[in-house]
């Protein structure tokens, strides 16, 4: 099921792509004329009578057909365990196919890095994270993610809000080109900061230490496993540092506010309410700040 509001004016047409209904292939024009295509997937065993069938439905639709355009957006239950995605994953399984299918058509994941998804197991509560978008690294820059919706389900309700480029002159990038890490180090997040650094030591502890005898697809291996597990525990723990292309590293909420101030007595000296000599204070003092 599919539902639009009627006030976006949206050219929305469902196309067969195979699936046995498991994937839904939407095709969407704006009155703008950009076009995006939005594919929901379930990837999931059928169960026939209780007992487990050994295909997934979802996996037979015509892939190569459906990533045909060139802005996409993919989403649903995968039903795939890994710590690509997953920081805190249980062991791998069932994810060859996601992770091919994001290899062969350079997708990355979008998450908040929060579980989707709660079960009993052996009487204990296990969450993972399996419900979540999928898309072209130039996409994921404008997509926000939240979990946090209300749900009586045991999957979270994922949330997707697409930002388009407005205009063809400044442009807005919303893509993570950090993190806070001076944040997770302060009193106040103390208690996250110790649980951070205890993770990745139970994590890491276990692999193998590289030496000078290691051969480079050894190294290979051990540094993409460094890289991918450290950026998902950043993103776990730390805040995400977004920007735009106007965002500068050393800007502050002190420098917001002493340039609101030289603002508004800017303002007020065409009003005639401020001295010149005031106004070049607060310049000077601004500045000073900055350097």
């Amino acid at each position: 099921m599919s539902a639009i509001r009627r006030d976006m004016h949206l050219e929305f047409s469902e196309v067969d792509m195979g699936g046995d209904q498991d994937v839904q292939v939407f095709d969407i024009k704006y009155p703008s004329g950009r076009e995006m295509r939005l594919v929901n997937v379930y990837d999931q065993l059928r169960q026939v009578e209780g007992v487990r069938s050994q295909g997934r439905p979802a996996q037979t639709a015509r892939w190569r057909e459906i990533m045909g355009r060139n802005k996409i957006l993919l989403g649903g239950d995968w039903n795939a365990h890994s710590d690509r995605w997953d920081p805190e994953c249980p062991p791998k399984r069932d994810e060859v196919f996601l992770t091919n299918l994001m290899d062969e058509y350079e997708l990355t994941d979008v998450t908040d890095g929060e579980a989707t998804h709660t079960s009993m197991r052996s009487g204990e509560v296990s969450t993972s994270l399996i419900d979540f978008f999928i898309t072209k690294a130039g996409m994921a820059d404008n997509l926000e993610i939240a979990t946090d919706l209300a749900t009586t389900s045991d999957h979270a309700i994922v949330c997707a809000h697409l930002r388009w480029d407005e205009g063809e002159g400044a442009k807005v990038s919303r893509k993570v080109t950090g993190w806070d890490i001076d944040g997770l180090k302060s009193e106040g997040e103390k208690e996250n900061y110790e649980k951070a650094e205890k993770y990745w030591k139970d994590k890491s502890s276990g692999r193998p230490v590289e030496t000078e005898n290691s051969s480079g697809e050894e190294l290979q291996k051990e540094a993409e496993w460094i890289q991918r597990n450290f950026v998902n525990h950043l993103n776990r723990y730390c805040k995400k540092v977004k920007v735009c292309a106007r965002s500068k590293r050393w800007w502050n909420e002190e420098i917001a506010e002493n340039r609101r101030i030289l603002g508004s007595l800017k303002r007020a000296r065409r009003r005639g309410e401020a001295m010149q000599k005031q106004f070049k204070k607060q310049r000077s003092n601004l500045r000073r700040i900055i350097r």
